[in-house]
């Protein structure tokens, strides 16, 4: 039995319906039962349970042989790096009560460092907190950084003409679509060829920086010579605290952003065919972008 955490959510759903396509029993967590039909149509266990209830995660655990686990995004929260912390104090304390043998955890390049990297400090705990269960074999997934955080960009090219955001427009990232991120643990719950603890950079097709990011985004669009801006942080602030986002939660993102640039937060490992993923940015704006951009335009 395969227990999945946020099973409905980017990764989760990728990991769950790829097992059960190999015909692999799956218990699907999450706090939205109808969010989480569509696996149950696909022969999922649903369970229903808060990231944050170590006592409901425990029975959630039960009698499961491996796990993928994540810490669900909050941004709304006004403490969210408390929220972190309570889910991944929940989650280990499940984990070593229920006796699950085999972790794939969902992590992010740059959490080997405890402090300066905003929302990424919580996934360096999560780290720490799994490293303690002596029985587990542990895999960390140091995912790089997401494709969808360039959605919304959507809104902004609308409402300003441009993309707009606090990274250099130079600096090159490893750009992933979290479709590969779910492929990548599914094989690797598939396979259970992990012992101990051990980490893995997850690197997209290739690294990418935001001018670049636009270019692509621009041709899409049929905006060829879209800018790229990187603005000042109080300036972003605003906007994104006008979207919904909390004070606190905005304060994390513009400090992961500023250990992005200085380079405080960086992937370690070299490239190689086994941290390449085969999605392309191309793809994902094709896919994701162009839709959710003509969206906009509708509303």
């Amino acid at each position: 039995m395969h227990v999945i955490l946020g099973a409905n959510g980017n990764t989760g759903h990728v990991v769950a319906k790829t097992l059960l396509a190999r015909g692999q029993k799956v218990r699907a967590v999450g706090r939205n039962a109808t969010h989480l039909q569509p696996l149950a149509a696909n022969g999922a266990e649903i369970f229903i349970a808060d990231v944050t209830d170590a006592s409901a995660l425990t029975k959630a655990f039960h009698q499961a042989d491996s796990a993928y686990v994540m810490l669900p995004p909050n941004p709304t929260s006004n403490d969210f790096r408390a929220f972190q912390d309570r889910a991944s104090d929940a989650i280990a304390a499940a984990i070593q009560k229920a006796g699950v043998k085999n972790i794939v955890s969902l992590s992010s390049f740059g959490a080997d460092k405890s402090s300066g990297t905003g929302p990424v400090v919580g996934l360096h705990n999560l780290e720490q907190k799994l490293n303690q269960i002596d029985a587990a074999n542990v895999l960390h997934l140091r995912a790089g950084y997401f494709m969808e955080n360039t959605l919304a960009q959507a809104g902004a090219i609308r409402m300003m003409g441009s993309a707009i955001g606090p990274v250099r427009p130079d600096l090159k990232l490893p750009m992933i679509d979290t479709h590969d991120i779910g492929a990548a643990a599914a094989d690797a719950l598939l396979r259970l060829a992990f012992r101990g603890k051990q980490t893995q950079e997850l690197h997209g097709q290739r690294d990418l920086n935001y001018t670049e990011v636009t270019t692509i985004i621009g041709t899409a669009i049929g905006k060829p010579n879209l800018p790229y801006i990187q603005a000042p942080d109080d300036q972003l602030r605003a906007a994104m605290v006008q979207m919904g986002m909390s004070d606190n939660f905005v304060g994390l993102i513009l400090e992961m952003a500023g250990a992005l640039n200085s380079g405080h937060m960086r992937a370690l490992e070299p490239r190689g065919p086994g941290n390449t993923t085969p999605t392309p940015f191309e793809t994902f704006v094709a896919q994701s972008f162009v839709p959710a951009y003509q969206q906009q335009a509708a509303a």
